[in-house]
């Protein structure tokens, strides 16, 4: 394993000084690390994986240095656009060092979502003609590959990706963690909503832990689990999967269960959503000002009013809840207002350690789903 000490001593003695990403679970240690001792000002946590690329472009226009945006391979989609239209030697010809967790690596055993991107991932660094390497797991090996990749971008001008295999940096645990003291844990938030809702209403849930959640409050209570939609991947876009549902099932309830991190993903599709009124849209943020799946970093859900954003973009009513008799009330409020509508339910961090997964693939989450509401063909 790589000390994130040593990665990190590294890259500053190369002096790069920018680091910008969206946290993940197999580079967890390494970000927290970066949290914990880069200046605040020279590390953003950004909304997406694009516009964290966007924000090194821009450091680098300002200092002539290299910047490192962190990342999961699943987060490629995002970078595509600007790593073609704005990076590429052929446009602006902008360095940066792409750090990028490979989840569903060849040979390592992971959740389905991860397999086939974990499979396509250096092809499609092949595709976009981005260098890139495997970091070795032991440190001298590492220190030559990282000194190797930060050659490269600078004579090249162009980024350069290091592929991080699963166990790479050894553990460090996050210092500078913030806290909240909420009295509702997600997944009891969770449990309160689904009981609320009418029986033939369908869920769809955003990525991480709150599909997770979702799942074992219907294994707890002995439910099926064809009322719910689990997106296990696609972080950010269940709102926008919640809306086409809504406009196909016009006289069914349709919630969209929602994370900070993910909404503020594609917080654009609050827009979509507002303009299109489906009156049985009804949307829930649980917000914990973390990305709680992948380490804990902070986001900026606590800094930013979530209700008012849905109020401007459209939706006919918005609301807080932050504890259970708060969440009870506006859960009614929720159901008898005509949709769109938004409740952001303020919750604490973390989840219990034994939190299980969905034991159903996804293709028969879809199949289970499709078939209770007559859908499938």
């Amino acid at each position: 394993m790589i000390d994130p000490r040593e990665f990190y001593e590294a890259l500053q003695q190369a002096g790069v000084q920018f680091y910008s990403g969206v946290p993940d679970s197999l580079l967890k240690d390494l970000c927290a690390y970066f949290t914990d001792h880069v200046p605040a000002s020279q590390h953003l946590i950004a909304a997406n994986e694009g516009a964290a690329l966007g924000l090194a472009a821009g450091w680098y226009l300002g200092t002539g240095q290299p910047g490192v945006v962190y990342l999961q391979n699943s987060g490629l989609g995002n970078l595509v656009n600007p790593l073609t239209s704005l990076t590429d030697p052929e446009v602006y010809s902008i360095p940066a060092l792409l750090i990028i967790g490979w989840r569903g690596e060849p040979d390592v055993p992971d959740e389905p979502q991860h397999i086939k991107q974990g499979r396509i991932t250096p092809a499609l660094l092949d595709c976009l003609g981005i260098a890139h390497a495997t970091l070795p797991m032991d440190w001298p090996a590492a220190s030559l590959v990282l000194a190797d990749c930060l050659r490269k971008l600078r004579s090249g001008s162009a980024p350069v990706a290091l592929l991080i295999s699963k166990g790479t940096f050894a553990p460090y645990k996050l210092q500078t963690k913030e806290t909240n003291d909420f009295p509702l844990t997600r997944e009891g938030a969770i449990s309160t909503i689904l009981e609320s809702l009418p029986s033939d209403a369908v869920i769809v849930s955003t990525t991480g832990m709150i599909s997770r959640e979702v799942y074992e409050h219907r294994k707890h209570h002995q439910q099926g689990h064809d009322r719910d939609f689990l997106t296990v991947g696609s972080m950010g876009h269940s709102s926008q999967i919640a809306l086409g549902l809504a406009k196909a099932q016009p006289n069914r309830t349709i919630l969209a269960l929602d994370g900070d991190g993910a909404a503020l993903m594609h917080l654009g599709s609050l827009a979509i959503n507002g303009q299109h009124c489906p009156p049985n849209l009804r949307h829930v943020i649980l917000n914990n000002g973390a990305h709680d799946s992948v380490g804990g970093q902070p986001t900026v859900g606590f800094k930013v009013d979530l209700p008012a954003i849905a109020l401007a973009c459209g939706y006919k009513s918005a609301a807080t809840a932050a504890d259970a008799d708060d969440l009870e009330k506006r859960l009614a409020e929720l159901m008898q207002t005509r949709g769109p509508c938004l409740l952001e339910v303020r919750v604490a961090r973390g989840s219990r350690p034994d939190l299980g997964r969905p034991k159903s693939t996804p293709r028969e989450n879809k199949q289970a789903l499709m078939q209770r509401i007559g859908s499938h063909p």
